[in-house]
């Protein structure tokens, strides 16, 4: 009988942090590979588990974008909730819908022209189809203790309120056995999650509800304590680096067509590229201030770096995440196989 490779990171404590529920990604290849359609794939890997798991299949060959409108390569296309080996039915299991964007719906969404230049071969994929399915906020599937929460990128133990974020890129660079970062969420981070894109179809805020240049947290001081505590597991600084350097050399303006997020304006800073300021609303200023990203701050000159120079001081240069180590995430991942 065929076997259905799978990659775990399993509940449990690991360099001090909390991993709340076993964090399955599966590769789209290998569920085509195994002739499963992807919710046979999940239910056959949720008989192998007997505690809560979040699971994500993920098209290497696909597109997304990260909260604040970069275009990545890489795309989670099936997200699932299990325990004990089930999968409710009714609540634990969302498509995300391949985007077949006509040039104006790129201009109601224009950071999307970096996947139209870089990548036009390629499928893009983002959030769920709320109109095939009425749709929980933060796109979230839940099977008893399990949660997966904002289209895939955050799972929680729901009995113990115990949760962990896990940024697209920090998945896929798993996916392709790079190197990831685990940490504490802090501050930066926390902050810079709520400077979205307007995005019908958006991974965490669907139905284009905030213009460019606004926050989603409109919380103030607070929104850099919203997810300080919370464990993560991220993409290494470099890969970050070369992505929004790929976006801003695409002709994307931070606070006007993608967001401005501590890790953007400081890229946009080194590279002397433009930023709008005045796009950029009076709450998220608020927020930027908060963990130092002040009006001052951000109109001081910065020295000009190339983009070389950047990814090379990526760890230096680009803020957050807090008390992290770096992983070969071979280190930190267990292959498992179920049958198919």
């Amino acid at each position: 009988m065929a076997k259905l490779k799978y990659r775990m990171i399993p509940e449990g404590m690991l360099n001090g942090k909390l991993i709340p529920l076993n964090i399955v990604l599966i590769d789209y290849k290998d569920v085509k590979d195994c002739g499963l359609e992807p919710k046979a794939a999940f239910e056959a890997i949720a008989k192998t588990i007997d505690a809560p798991a979040g699971l994500n299949i993920i098209d290497l060959d696909a597109v997304t974008t990260t909260s604040d409108g970069i275009v990545v390569e890489g795309a989670i296309i099936r997200m699932a909730a299990s325990d004990r080996g089930r999968i409710n039915k009714d609540f634990g299991y969302l498509e995300m819908i391949p985007l077949n964007y006509t040039d104006e719906d790129i201009k109601r969404e224009p950071h999307l022209k970096v996947w139209k230049d870089k990548y036009p071969k390629r499928t893009l994929y983002m959030g769920p189809d709320y109109r095939k399915k009425k749709i929980p906020v933060h796109n979230v599937v839940i099977t008893g203790r399990a949660a997966n929460n904002n289209s895939a990128t955050e799972m929680m133990n729901i009995v113990t309120m115990e949760e962990i974020l896990l940024p697209i890129l920090g998945q896929l660079e798993i996916m392709k056995d790079g190197k990831v970062l685990l940490g504490n969420t802090g501050e930066i981070i926390s902050v810079g999650i709520g400077m979205v894109v307007p995005e019908e179809y958006g991974r965490i805020v669907p139905k284009r509800q905030y213009m460019c240049g606004d926050t989603a947290h409109g919380s103030g001081e607070y929104a850099k304590t919203l997810k300080k505590h919370i464990p993560i597991i991220c993409v290494e600084k470099p890969v970050l680096a070369r992505y929004i350097i790929q976006a801003l050399e695409c002709g994307m303006v931070p606070g006007r067509t993608i967001g401005g997020s501590p890790a953007v304006l400081t890229v946009a800073k080194y590279l002397h590229k433009k930023i709008d300021f005045d796009n950029i609303t009076k709450k998220a200023y608020e927020e930027l201030a908060s963990v130092g990203f002040t009006k001052e701050y951000l109109h001081k000159d910065f020295p000009l770096l190339t983009a070389e120079e950047i990814i090379k001081r990526a760890d230096e240069l680009i803020p957050g995440c807090e008390d992290y180590k770096i992983y070969d995430s071979k280190d930190i991942v267990k292959i498992k196989y179920a049958e198919c």
